[in-house]
């Protein structure tokens, strides 16, 4: 596996999926020509890229540990951003048919990934890690957040904090 140390680079992009399964081969390929994973974070199901570097970050280190709950570090990083430990419910917070906005990254770093990627994706300059109501009702529901929890916690500003708070729950819950 890749040292915990190794860097990891994620940027937001869009992308148009007609067959996620062969999508999926064609990341494949390109990480393995660049000897990289690649992990794409649907946008809608995340507090942000923080959640990204997270769920990858735990992913790693549930690797180096040898405590997975998957086979694969893309399907473990995904289980750690849903806080969950059915694949099932991971898969949803990866890309899907039809118009995607995803952090992608890579892991660890690699010169010249990016550019094999153009042909899947529009890289983008958009931040999409500001948290509006819709969203933050959204991920209160997905995380099981209540507003009891969120007043205790210090308000809506503190949502990020809950969600990442399930994100580390699921290496105890292991």
């Amino acid at each position: 596996m890749y040292p915990l140390s190794a860097a990891s680079d994620i940027r937001p992009a869009r992308c148009s999926v007609r067959n996620p399964a062969a999508f999926l081969q064609d990341l494949r390929v390109v990480a393995a020509e660049h000897n990289t994973r690649i992990i794409c974070f649907n946008v809608d199901m995340i507090a942000g890229r923080i959640h990204a570097a997270t769920a990858v970050a735990r992913a790693v280190r549930a690797f180096e540990e040898g405590v997975t709950i998957s086979n694969t570090l893309e399907m473990e990083a995904l289980l750690f951003a849903a806080g969950s430990r059915q694949c099932n419910i991971a898969a949803s917070f990866g890309i899907h048919e039809g118009e995607n906005r995803v952090y992608i990254c890579c892991f660890p770093a690699r010169e010249g990934v990016w550019t094999a990627l153009e042909p899947l994706f529009r890289f983008v300059r958009e931040n999409w890690d500001t948290i509006d109501p819709p969203k933050e009702r959204q991920l209160m529901e997905t995380f099981a957040i209540s507003p009891e929890e969120i007043t205790a916690a210090g308000g809506s500003e503190r949502i990020v904090d809950l969600v990442l708070e399930r994100v580390a729950l699921l290496q105890v819950l292991r």
